[in-house]
């Protein structure tokens, strides 16, 4: 089962809810197991305390119009640590409902781990699991998908195992010369990709301040690798205007103090490629100290372009941070008139400085102090469009629009944008192989095909030139969907990943679709855009690098054919899926 972005939004407010107050602990018998009476007032606490919003709940056998209580269900097992094995006790687990993903039962673990959630109708429910020190989850997730659990007269879901894993933690401190403590700096995390699909990025994993003790720390960090950047500034450093030091020479202990901090990654290198990783595995405690040594700072001077009348210019200086960007300084002038200049004061290393109007962007490798060119730089132009449905008319409401890069040789970070009534517009991009993408309210807009005068292209990339670029961005909105089972030995298979591979396999990812099976081996894949497909079913497929033709081809022998003709429509697969192994 699939997790919309919106939902898991949601979802993620449920399992951030507070646990149990410790109090009620006070009314269970021995052995942790809960008294009747303690079960009578955990219910109460749980529908106030451990929900973040009243729950729908189960309907009550005695109840008018209630299902006879031959035909309501429970859902029971145990939560395991993911690494060690042990149980979980006192973990809550929540049966949210498959459609919108709110709370329908909740309960609290005992202290073997043990849960039950009784009187459930027949129906899916996703399960989440929470408990502190554990990464909050849902049962067997993976990337954003999971099983949820099918209730009814022939499925088996008294023995589940709700693994757990353990929030990993990086703590470390930042140092400066002589080994003081540097406050304040802002320490910034990011996570490498797992794959090694051309569209993975390093993404950041979060921001956090020193103390006075320069110490730092990241908690509740899921496994993976990770990198480390650390941006500061000297406590002592003054540096002079650049009128001041144009006017007279700098005395010895003015230089002194002109100085600043580069930026400084783990394990205290001044260059990204020289950056260690950091590996976490699950639930384990790291440490890793940086130190920062003061250079010589460096200044620049840009001066405003001629001869482009009294409109706004905007200059920024700015630093990518493994594609991430980081605003240095900026300026507006209110007029564009020779002679007005802009003279930020850095540290040596790599920046992207925009300038113009139109802008120009200029890549500064800096190592010295200097004035920048006007007119230097790559010229950027704009890229506009609107959104049209497969039935050709405008696309209606507002949504966020971001243009992702390609050119794996630039640090070029997403360039973002909105549209409204199907309109919008990129002011400066730079030429290149770029994604389109948009997200609306109810999540990931599918765009099926991208129109460039009279030439249509299937997917969403688009290439820019030297000239302003118009499209058109076709988008399938009428949530056709595709349901089936996977199978294997002639039952349905839980936690398969199931891949919707578009016959034009150079269209991948973008008009690919993927779900989790659940626990009856039922997947659905949402929001399919009209075409012809194959729907492969890949056991354990998590760690597989899907999105490379190459890769996926392995299984296409193993495929199930399906077309979908028009939006709107539900397609149920004649046979279930084999599923294939790794």
């Amino acid at each position: 089962m699939i997790l919309p972005k919106l939902w898991k939004r949601v979802a993620n407010r449920m399992l951030g809810a507070p646990s149990l107050p410790s109090a009620a602990a006070d009314f269970c018998g021995k052995g942790g197991k809960p008294t009747p009476v303690a079960v009578a007032i955990a219910t109460a606490f749980l529908a106030l305390a451990c929900l973040p919003a009243q729950p729908q709940a189960a309907p009550s056998p005695t109840a008018p119009g209630a299902p006879p209580v031959s035909s309501l269900y429970r859902i029971a097992g145990t939560v395991i640590n993911a690494v060690t094995g042990e149980a979980v006790p006192r973990a809550t687990v929540t049966a949210q409902t498959g459609d919108d993903f709110h709370a329908v039962a909740s309960v609290v673990a005992d202290g073997e781990g043990h849960f039950a959630l009784e009187g459930l109708p027949a129906a899916k429910y996703p399960l989440t699991a929470s408990r502190r020190g554990f990464r909050s989850a849902y049962y067997d997730e993976h990337e954003g998908y999971n099983t949820a659990i099918a209730t009814g007269p022939d499925q088996d879901t008294g023995r589940l195992a709700f693994r757990l894993v353990p929030g990993s933690i990086l703590r470390g401190a930042v140092t400066a010369d002589g080994g003081d403590p540097v406050e304040g700096a802002s320490v910034m995390l990011f996570l490498k990709p797992r794959g090694h699909n051309p569209g993975d990025r390093i993404k950041e994993a979060g921001t956090t301040t020193t103390d006075d003790t320069g110490a730092y720390e990241f908690g509740n960090l899921a496994e993976g690798e990770y990198l480390l950047a650390v941006k500061a500034e000297p406590w002592y450093a003054m540096h002079p205007s650049g009128s001041e030091s144009r006017s007279r020479p700098s005395s010895g202990s003015t230089v002194a103090l002109d100085v600043a901090y580069p930026l400084t990654f783990f394990d205290s290198a001044t260059d990204e490629a020289a950056a260690s990783t950091i590996v976490l595995a699950k639930g384990n405690r790291e440490v890793a100290n940086i130190n920062l040594h003061a250079v010589p700072a460096l200044h620049l001077v840009v001066q405003a372009p001629e001869g482009q009348g009294p409109s706004h210019v905007g200059t920024e200086l700015r630093q990518t941070i493994f594609g991430s960007t980081v605003s240095v300084e900026s300026v507006y002038f209110p007029e564009a008139v020779a002679g007005r200049t802009f003279e930020p004061t850095v540290a040596p290393g790599h920046y992207e400085l925009t300038q113009g109007d139109p802008p120009r962007i200029v890549d500064l490798d800096l190592a010295s102090s200097q004035r920048i060119d006007p007119n230097a730089g790559t010229q950027t132009v704009s890229v506009s469009g609107t959104f049209l449905t497969s039935s050709g008319s405008i696309l209606p409401g507002n949504a966020a629009v971001s243009l992702d890069s390609l050119d794996p040789a630039r640090r070029q970070a997403p360039i973002e944008a909105t549209f409204s009534k199907g309109i919008f517009k990129f002011d400066s991009v730079l030429p290149g192989v770029w994604e389109l993408s948009a997200e609306g309210s109810s999540g990931q807009l599918p765009i099926a095909s991208i129109t460039v005068g009279s030439r249509t292209r299937a997917g969403n990339q688009l290439t820019v030139k030297d000239r302003p670029l118009s499209i058109v961005a076709t988008v399938s909105v009428g949530e056709t969907r595709i349901d089936g089972f996977a199978s294997k030995n002639g039952k349905g298979a839980p936690g398969v990943m199931v891949v919707l591979v578009p016959k034009n396999i150079s269209a991948l990812p973008s008009l690919a679709r993927r779900d989790q099976s659940d626990s009856d081996g039922s997947f659905s894949l949402r929001d399919v855009v009209p075409g012809l497909y194959t729907v492969v079913a890949i056991e354990d497929g998590w760690e597989l690098d899907w999105e490379r033709p190459e890769v996926i081809r392995r299984y296409l022998p193993g495929r199930i054919a399906v077309t979908t003709e028009g939006s709107g429509k539900l397609v149920n697969l004649d046979r279930p899926v084999p599923v294939q192994a790794r």
